[in-house]
This record gives C-alpha cells, structure tokens and sequence, in this order.
C-alpha cells in the first residue's frame, strides 16, 4: 500500500507541472543529463580505457545538446588473413620418361571407375554449400582452386561411420570429398561442388575464408579434400608409418588427375593437412611418398605443364 503522505506529494508536484510546464521541462531534462553523467562517470571507473572505442564526454554533451542519437561503439572487424605461408611443391614438371606399362594400367583404371569407385551418402550436417560471401558479407570465390591430401588414421568404414554420424555443432563436423582403400577402391563422400569440413582452422597462401563468426577461418570452402585410408601401423599418433599401398597411389592419382582436368587446377595446388593447418597440431598424411604420385601424374600427362 502508497503512503498517505506519498500520495500527497505527487499531487503537489503534478499541481506544480500544471503552473509552470515550461520549468518542469527544464527540470526533467536537466536530470536525464544528470543520469547520463553519472553513468558515463560509472562506466569510466568501472572498466578500463580503449581510445577510440566509445565516444567522449564532450561527444556526449554534444549530442544531448543538439538532440543526436549517442552513438553505438563501431562494429568489430572481421579476423584478417593469415600471414602467406609459402608452398613449394614436391611434384616437378615431367614431360618425357614415362612408363608406358604404368600409363597403360592407369588408362584401364580410368576406363574402369565403375568397379573400384562407389559412392556415400552422409549426414547432412557433415557438409554443405560453398558460400558466395563470408560471414560479414565479403563476396568469396567457392571455386575449388587447392587439393588437401589427409589420411585416415583408422579404417575406411571407421571414417564412413563418422560422417554418417549427425554432428550438429560446427566444432565437430567433418567429411572429405573422396576416401582411398588400401586395396585400391574408391569412395566418393561429398560432390566436389560443395563443402567438405576436411580442415579446421587453416589457409593455403594466405588465403581463407570465416563463414563462421564464431569460429577463425578455413580454406573449406575452396579446397577438395581427399583422404588416404591409412595402414595398421599408422593407428596412433606417432610421426610415421608402413606407408601407402601401390593400388592406393594408382587410385589416388587418376582421383587428382580427374580433378586436375575439371577444375583447371596447376599441380602446385596439391598439397597436405600439414601444410594447411594453422594449429600446428595435424602431421597427415604420414610416410607419404611424393615420387610416387609424381610417376603417376606424370604417366597421366598432367605434369608436362608450363
């Protein structure tokens, strides 16, 4: 319950607006700038000074003066692109000295995709659409234009089994576009058109994009990624293994070459999770033979380029 005494009060004061509104005006306003002070005082004591940042006293006086909105502190910009890392890559230019017996098998191989390479459908929330523009509406380019090589540590079907797995939150998605058998077979995962979540934080020459404002950003979203299922020896975290099986680099290089040809991709654009990733915490693919795929490219003709 109002106190009696209250009560009279505030019909003193209403009789008093009655009399004199020009004064009360003056009043009210007078203490709105008094509140403003006090919390501008309040909020200069409470957290430590960022020039720049918010506006100052005498902004604030002046807008109150001329009857501006206070402005809002700008927006936070989005995280700039890593430092260029430099790529040299190991596969060289070839135009002679290739193996017709090895250029033979691998044209059968291509001829032949039908037996050896199979697809996968995966959960939806381990894959996407590539974007036109990042999470703060800078246009981007989503054309494939780097190959990540990775490895997968456990089985083929161990992999499959995650990515058909729903993972909701983006810290846990993940998927390739294409997994490699130890015996040769192929699985494609994810259409080379859209998104596969091969890499974390990550950029190749400097180059990323942050679709996630949440998270630092990632060359997800013009990367193919493939992935090489790795050999029994490889099921832990040490720097080395056993190393890939023939059949595996012979499926691995006509998957390259078809991409190669596709995209328009130089073979410079080849390269590795190591390589890639900004954490430093990821080695993949582990014992891989570069020589090897470069007698396969090269029987293919795809490194006599200029």
């Amino acid at each position: 319950m109002v106190p009696v005494s209250l009560i009279q009060k505030l019909e003193q004061v209403a009789d008093l607006i009655r009399l004199h509104p020009r004064t009360a005006v003056a009043v009210a306003a007078t203490g709105s700038l008094a509140v403003l002070l006090v919390s501008w005082v309040s909020l200069d004591r409470s957290k430590p000074s960022h020039a720049g940042d918010r506006p100052s006293l005498m902004d604030l006086l002046e807008q109150v003066e001329s009857g501006k909105d206070i402005k809002s502190p700008p927006a936070v910009d989005h995280p700039r692109a890593p430092r260029s890392r430099s790529w040299t890559s190991p596969l060289a230019k070839q135009c002679t000295g290739i193996d017709s017996a090895l250029r033979s098998r691998l044209k059968a191989l291509q001829r032949s995709s039908d037996v050896w390479r199979t697809t996968v459908h995966i959960h939806s929330t381990n894959f996407g659409e590539r974007f036109s523009k990042d999470a703060y509406g800078t246009p981007l380019d989503p054309s494939p234009r780097v190959v990540v090589m990775h490895e997968t540590v456990y089985s083929l079907t161990s992999a499959i089994n995650t990515f058909q797995t729903p993972h909701p939150f983006d810290e846990d998605q993940v998927s390739y576009h294409t997994l490699v058998g130890l015996d040769g077979s192929v699985v494609d995962i994810v259409d080379p058109l859209k998104r596969a979540y091969g890499a974390g934080n990550s950029a190749f020459l400097g180059e990323w994009a942050v679709t996630n404002p949440r998270l630092l950003g990632s060359l997800n979203n013009f990367a193919l990624h493939v992935s090489l299922e790795t050999p029994e020896s490889g099921a832990n975290d040490a720097s080395q293994h056993t190393g890939y099986t023939s059949r595996q680099y012979d499926a691995l290089a006509v998957v390259l070459s078809d991409w190669i040809n596709r995209f328009k991709l130089p073979p410079a654009a080849i390269t590795t999770h190591r390589h890639v990733d900004l954490g430093g915490e990821r080695g993949d693919p582990r014992s891989f033979n570069w020589a090897s795929l470069q007698y396969r490219l090269a029987a293919l003709g795809d490194l006599c380029v200029s």
